[in-house]
């Protein structure tokens, strides 16, 4: 099974080991559009329970208890990234053969990120599911799917690149906690994380030059119409503009 099917397989798994080996499987030449209509949803397993953003319980980083905690909850956002990258692929029409290309190589590393995560996982003796999450990426990803360059805008240079921002943070109070396994995960992840943001923006504002639209101006525009903010926090502005962000959009979302 190759092409389009094979990917198809991937975002439909609902076993995360055997979503991530379909996807290691894939080759560039697999990468495309759907023919026909998307899935309602991709395959996920039957846990983690999904709750509300605020009733995820927030567990100090001086306890192992702690420390599964977070390492769940980045486990959980990259299995989502998975799905969405596999999204991208598989839902929009049209685009270059690059873009394709992009976001199946940015599924490939999600999977990756995944993977050496729930092994972390293991280690503090528990398993992807233990513990509760909420689905915010995948509802935004809902909300985008009519329109490409709404998802690229929302979902990959507003909630992803959220993770530029808020790891480096995470990585020193582990530092501190002494947990310096999770920190080598989540250095690896942040470094990646730049580039598949900087695809998003790419894609982003290869969309606005096809339809004539200008990116900041769209994106400040999207932000209000989602009713999208990026959250509080200092900001990683070395890796935002190296993913892309111009300085016009930066002081944006500093702005609030």
């Amino acid at each position: 099974m190759g092409g389009q099917s094979a990917v198809l397989a991937a975002y439909l798994a609902d076993d995360p080991v055997d979503k991530c080996a379909r996807v290691m499987a894939l080759a560039p030449d697999d990468a495309g559009p759907l023919a026909g209509p998307m899935p309602d949803q991709p395959g996920r397993p039957a846990a983690p329970l999904l709750i509300h953003p605020a009733k995820v319980p927030k567990r100090k980083l001086g306890s192992p208890a702690g420390r599964a905690a977070l390492v769940h909850a980045v486990a959980h956002i990259e299995f989502n990234a998975i799905n969405l990258a596999l999204d991208a692929v598989l839902r929009f029409a049209g685009m270059p053969e690059a873009y394709y290309r992009d976001w199946l190589s940015v599924a490939r590393d999600e999977a990756r990120h995944f993977t050496m995560l729930s092994g972390r996982l293991a280690e503090l003796e528990t398993a992807y599911g233990d513990l509760p999450a909420h689905n915010g990426l995948w509802e935004m990803a809902e909300k985008t799917a009519h329109d490409p360059l709404h998802r690229m805008a929302l979902v990959p240079r507003v909630l992803e690149a959220r993770g530029l921002d808020v790891t480096p943070g995470m990585i020193e109070r582990l530092l501190e906690a002494g947990d310096n396994e999770t920190v080598a995960h989540l250095r690896v992840i942040l470094a990646e994380e730049v580039r598949h943001v900087d695809i998003g923006s790419r894609w982003f504002r290869f969309l606005c030059e096809r339809r004539g639209q200008e990116p900041g101006d769209t994106f400040h525009g999207l932000l209000d119409r989602y009713g999208v903010t990026v959250g509080r926090g200092p900001l990683n502005l070395p890796a935002r503009r190296r993913a892309g962000f111009s300085e016009q959009e930066l002081e944006l979302i500093a702005a609030g």
